[in-house]
């Protein structure tokens, strides 16, 4: 895994929705930014209509015309909100337009009122939402791999069947993009050891993380895909503010409008903190302490831009260096 820490962020298209922005301009500007400033990965979120946004591997293709030198992610998209003949034949386009920088990070959704909605609205049973990830990213992965030829892939699922299919393009790394997997109840950590390339999770302390990661570990061991080449990754909010005071209001601010419910709530499930640039360093470092390797910083605050600069040059250069 090596001592080396990447840095990425998430571009605000939840909180530019909320707010009534549906230009992209702002969106692709703030990812060009980042990828200049040296941040190594630049992700989206996913949602039809919990947390309406935009859509995220049509936006990511456009980011990765833009920028040209980050990876690219989706924290996290919900493959069982597709149909995986159509999700395998997005994400090989968009990494063949990123040219193999294509990360896919993966996720069952939360269970909420209105993530059962959405389920709903898109005719998949919510009870269903795990065994479709699981079908789908085996499905995705043979179709990616181009397995049989010309003679195309035959599969036979619970959900889905397919016969003699080939999907071309084949994305431009063999055999697809990393899949990235969050979750720290055993169930999840279980799916990250078994089918995931690194696990992401929003850990709210770096004791709960470093529990998490031995369990990923242990079931890559357990299954013979060993521990070696699994990234070891954190989700995280912070607001990077002037001072603790200011910071931590906007951040209550953010997280009680996003979430529409308390932030005492919200923040017993996940990670945030708010505080200078010092105060937000000497919380990633914990994480970096206890075997994080790539952080993913989400920006809790009504100014992104002013995040993103002061996060750039406070913290970026210390903790990569």
């Amino acid at each position: 895994m090596g001592d080396q820490i990447s840095v990425g962020v998430l571009l605000p298209t939840r909180d530019a929705v909320m707010s009534g922005r549906f230009e992209t301009a702002p969106l692709l500007a703030m990812a060009e930014r980042a990828d200049a400033a040296g941040y190594d990965s630049i992700w989206v979120g996913d949602s039809l209509l919990a947390r309406a946004r935009h859509e995220p591997l049509t936006l990511l293709a456009a980011v990765a015309a833009r920028a040209t030198r980050s990876r690219l992610g989706t924290a996290v998209l919900l493959p069982a909100l597709r149909h995986p003949l159509v999700l395998a034949h997005l994400v090989a386009t968009v990494d063949r337009i990123a040219e193999g920088r294509l990360l896919l990070g993966v996720g069952i959704a939360p269970d909420s009122p209105a993530v059962r909605r959405e389920f709903e609205a898109a005719g998949v049973p919510f009870a269903q939402r795990v065994g479709r990830l699981v079908e789908t990213l085996a499905l995705c992965r043979k179709l990616w791999a181009d397995e049989g030829g010309e003679r195309g892939v035959t599969f036979q699922g619970r959900y889905w069947t397919l016969g003699g299919a080939r999907l071309l393009p084949t994305p431009h790394r063999p055999g697809g993009p990393p899949i990235w997997m969050g979750g720290e109840v055993e169930a999840a950590t279980r799916r990250a050891g078994l089918l995931a390339d690194a696990w992401l999770p929003n850990s709210v302390t770096p004791e709960a993380w470093a529990d998490g990661w031995t369990r990923v570990r242990e079931t890559a061991r357990a299954e013979g895909r060993g521990d070696q080449a699994l990234t070891p990754a954190l989700y995280t909010t912070l607001n990077v503010g002037r001072d603790a005071r200011t910071a931590a209001a906007d951040l209550r601010r953010f997280v009680e409008g996003y979430y529409q419910a308390p932030y005492e709530a919200i923040a017993r499930i996940q990670g945030f903190h708010a505080g200078d640039g010092a105060s937000c360093l000497e919380r990633l470092q914990r994480f970096v302490a206890a075997g994080v390797r790539h952080i993913v910083l989400r920006f809790g605050g009504a100014d992104q831009a002013e995040q993103l600069e002061r996060t750039t040059r406070e913290i970026l250069p210390r903790l990569k260096g």
